[in-house]
């Protein structure tokens, strides 16, 4: 019975109105089952719950058939063939099927009837049976264009993040290069500044000579006043920004700590490269080539806080 059940509830047949079915027919055939519902469709349109038989349904359905008359001789009553609602007419078969009626519409007289409630024609049956797979096919439609309107929410949301996540990207990388070119900025600067002191002093040590090995008395030399340079003030770095390229030309940008030694550098660089090639560390500015000995030095020992670009280069 459980397989019929089924069977016809994925069909799109209400549960109740299916069991009602089962329960009527006596059968396990899914064909006559939906067959019953079929033919019972105007009386059977939206069943929700079972309901207690009523009382007048029960002292109608109470009436013999058969029935004896005052004189003794006993005579065959009309065969009662279905109950007729006296309120609206309507045929039914079954006391199921009466008890849903009442149940349904408030009708309460009832009556027996010779009457015979004509099963579906042909013609009616697939009709039914039309209507049924049009409603299949319109909750399919639907259900299709659910799921369809969830996929593309699904689709704008997880496009949406992939948007977050490269601008997040983008503003770090924009920062980092932003503090990478005014700390450039610092070094020449401070660089600009040295190498004018330079010539300054170049200039001093021009004229006091001159006023040494001549007779003539020279004129004090004008000393410029000292250019003021800001202090540049200590920071205590915890780590070295390293700008690593490779010698296929790849830029690597990482961190380290200023404790680590120059080992770990290379040991990066030797997880992250694609070649085979025996390579060596350098700097370009100031120029310097990196031996085995510095391999075990730190980072700050180097002179590469708090950002420096090492060159790798063949050996």
């Amino acid at each position: 019975m459980s397989n019929v059940v089924d069977t016809l509830v994925d069909m799109g047949f209400p549960k109740e109105r299916v069991e009602l079915a089962v329960l009527k027919t006596g059968s396990k055939e899914v064909q006559t089952v939906m067959e019953w519902i079929l033919s019972h469709e105007k009386d059977l349109d939206d069943l929700e719950t079972s309901v207690e038989p009523d009382a007048s349904v029960n002292n109608i359905l109470s009436t013999d058939i058969i029935q004896s008359t005052s004189t003794g001789d006993d005579i065959i009553s009309p065969v009662v063939k279905s109950i007729k609602c006296e309120d609206c007419g309507k045929i039914f078969n079954t006391t199921e099927e009466v008890q849903f009626h009442a149940s349904k519409s408030g009708h309460e007289n009832f009556m027996e009837s010779t009457e015979e409630k004509k099963s579906l024609t042909d013609e009616e049956r697939k009709e039914q049976l039309a209507k049924i797979e049009a409603k299949l096919k319109q909750r399919r439609l639907e259900r299709e264009a659910r799921e369809k309107e969830e996929a593309l929410l699904k689709e704008k949301a997880r496009i949406k993040s992939g948007k977050e996540l490269l601008e997040a990207k983008k503003k770090y990388e924009e920062l980092e290069m932003k503090k990478l070119v005014e700390q450039r900025k610092r070094e020449k600067e401070e660089e600009r500044l040295a190498k004018q002191r330079v010539r300054e002093k170049i200039e001093a040590d021009k004229l006091a000579r001159k006023a040494k090995f001549s007779n003539t008395p020279v004129a004090d030399p004008i000393v410029p006043a000292p250019i003021s340079i800001p202090e540049k003030k200590t920071q205590n770095y915890t780590e070295v920004k390293l700008q690593i390229r490779l010698i296929d030309g790849k830029v690597l940008v990482q961190n380290f700590g200023i404790k680590e030694p120059l080992s770990a550098v290379r040991l990066f660089i030797e997880m992250n490269r694609n070649d085979e090639v025996p390579f060596k560390l350098m700097t370009t500015f100031p120029k310097k080539i990196f031996t085995i000995e510095d391999y075990d030095k730190p980072l700050e020992s180097l002179g590469l806080a708090p950002a420096a670009t090492i060159i790798v280069s063949k050996c």
